[in-house]
């Protein structure tokens, strides 16, 4: 089973990032962890950060080449309005998981609506790093 981490937007100043909403560990951290969760689990994974849409989207393109059972993305602020991005997750038919460290639905009314969500298989928000290990967990799930 192999999953690509998808990070978008401004994820790469996590740490630095306003902690009080998406906490002290840094992008590098995150991705350990996740690493270190796929190694007991036998998950392949392979992580994406860009702060560009077109790059996030050329990148799920290449998921179906490059043989990805799951994608899993937080797509940053993109999550609100990227009809772009949406439709690249509807196109190559890769069952996606969407995180957020934050729980979207607490903070300004522009964040409590997601464009990605309706092609996802679900949403995980709210739980900071462990938000992305419990989409690990769901991508397990769906692939078995």
């Amino acid at each position: 089973m192999k999953v690509l981490v998808l990070h978008g937007p401004n994820l790469n100043l996590l740490g630095i990032r306003e902690p009080t909403v998406y906490g002290k560990l840094t992008l590098s951290e995150i991705n350990e962890q996740i690493k270190s969760y796929c190694q007991e689990l036998n998950i392949d994974v392979e992580f994406f950060q860009s702060n560009y849409e077109g790059a996030l989207i050329e990148r799920i393109h290449r998921a179906v080449t490059d043989s990805f059972s799951v994608i899993i993305i937080n797509p940053g602020a993109l999550t609100h309005y990227s009809y772009a991005l949406r439709d690249a997750v509807a196109a190559v038919q890769i069952p996606t998981i969407e995180v957020h460290l934050s729980n979207i639905y607490s903070r300004e009314k522009f964040r409590h609506h997601s464009v990605i969500a309706p092609v996802a298989v679900g949403q995980i928000s709210g739980m900071g790093v462990h938000s992305y290990l419990l989409a690990i967990q769901a991508a397990a799930a769906l692939y078995r």
